[in-house]
């Protein structure tokens, strides 16, 4: 069975839309479910493979999820401390995250080396030194890593790279941990923020998230809660990528401005007309737009590498050219090969790209190569003359929410086609 995309391009997309809750806040936070002795109900739900798959780990632990009132619901009174195969992690790069949060909460922990998109080596060897810092002692043989934890104490810990990966898994392993630890150059994205305060709504006590420096005060126990995760950043900026590159007239409910503010200023480099209200974001694009003369990718509050590729996407028909430079995963130009096919003049030179932005693309057949990848495909798509069939779509089902759907809500000519 193949499921593949197929869009007829040319439709302006224009209408309003509600942000799906992140995926790569929502990951990271169900990880953290492994601290709690309790019952937590998460207001917002979506229904990703990623997130589905991290349902799956937590239930070889002993934690049971179930869909109810629009939300998720997570018994965590009866976690055990299981080891987590490879059939587990090589589906999910963010199995990882429950590495951190076993050994707060028991002490040790034996996990095989995540999987995921294949957009560069993506080392954990940021995670391995940070835990080395608090006292782990740490095994790696046969594919899989093993954890000793008896001896871990609070410190101080200094990240190479203010990895997000990284700073999420030493903040939940040192939320039980007797003491003081403070992290430092540790990164500062907004889905962190959600973390925290996630886990202080728990009985945590945390604070500095969003900054260079995040303070843990270990706790004994945590209890359950309510919560609501942050609105999808990458999936918004998504949604008004492909209105500027179609144009149209757009509506977001759920915006937050300072979680997004270096793609907002780039699209209004690019002529888009944008107004903001509160948690309400409209953006107006009509006409070929100006392409932005340089583009790097940074961690946040710089220019997300999740929004990359769908920059490409609208670079590859505004007027004049672009570089891209990606300066976060050494393999993130795998969709150029596939906008090319589709008429886009790109050339690659290590890790920048440079786009010449042409007055059409045409529709072919396309293979995503990632999920971010398989995003600007669609994007292109409905941008493009003639048929386009996206095939992969696997990879865009990991972080968008029937995608399909959401397009015909804004006009879009798309549909999903399951084949034998």
């Amino acid at each position: 069975m193949e499921t593949k995309l197929v869009l007829t391009g040319g439709q302006k997309l224009a209408g309003l839309l509600d942000i799906d809750a992140s995926k790569n806040a929502f990951l990271p936070i169900l990880a953290a479910c492994v601290l709690c002795d309790g019952e937590i109900f998460f207001e917002n739900y979506v229904n990703l493979t990623d997130i589905f798959c991290m349902r799956e780990i937590l239930s070889t632990l002993n934690i049971d999820s179930q869909l109810l009132d629009g939300g998720l619901y997570v018994n965590a009174k009866n976690v055990k401390n299981n080891k987590i195969t490879h059939d587990m992690t090589m589906k999910i790069r963010a199995s990882i995250f429950i590495l951190g949060a076993l050994l707060s909460r028991f002490r040790s922990a034996v996990i095989a080396y995540p999987g995921g998109c294949n957009i560069g080596s993506r080392p954990i060897d940021l995670h391995i030194k940070g835990l080395k810092g608090l006292g782990v002692r740490v095994v790696e043989r046969h594919g899989y890593i093993y954890c000793h934890g008896e001896n871990m104490k609070a410190g101080d810990v200094v990240l190479d790279f203010p990895s997000v990966g990284a700073t999420e898994s030493l903040v939940m392993c040192a939320t039980l941990l007797k003491g003081r630890t403070v992290l430092k150059n540790v990164a500062k994205e907004p889905e962190i923020v959600n973390l925290q305060d996630f886990l202080n709504k728990m009985g945590a006590k945390i604070s500095g998230a969003g900054s260079d420096t995040i303070v843990i005060e270990g706790v004994e126990k945590l209890h359950g809660t309510q919560f609501k995760v942050m609105a999808d950043r990458i999936w918004a900026g998504t949604f008004l990528l492909a209105t500027a590159t179609c144009g149209g007239d757009l509506t977001l409910k759920g915006f937050k401005l300072q979680d997004n503010e270096s793609l907002i200023s780039l699209l209004s480099q690019s002529a888009c007309k944008i107004d903001i209200d509160g948690d309400m974001i409209r953006l107006r694009a009509n006409g070929r737009l100006r392409a932005v003369p340089e583009i790097q990718t940074l961690p946040f509050p710089y220019f997300p590498t999740d929004l990359q590729s769908q920059m490409m996407a609208l670079q590859t028909v505004c007027d004049g050219g672009c570089i891209l430079q990606e300066n976060v995963f050494e393999n993130r130009f795998g969709v150029v090969p596939e906008l090319c096919k589709m008429g886009a003049k790109i050339s690659v030179k290590g890790r920048s790209a440079y786009v010449q932005g042409v007055e059409r693309l045409y529709g072919a057949h396309v293979f995503a190569t990632d999920l971010r990848a398989g995003a600007a495909l669609v994007i292109a798509g409905l941008k493009a003359e003639g048929y386009t069939t996206v095939h992969n779509v696997h990879y865009i089902d990991r972080g968008y929410d029937r995608i399909e759907e959401k397009f015909k809500i804004l006009g879009g000519n798309i549909k999903r086609v399951v084949e034998e």
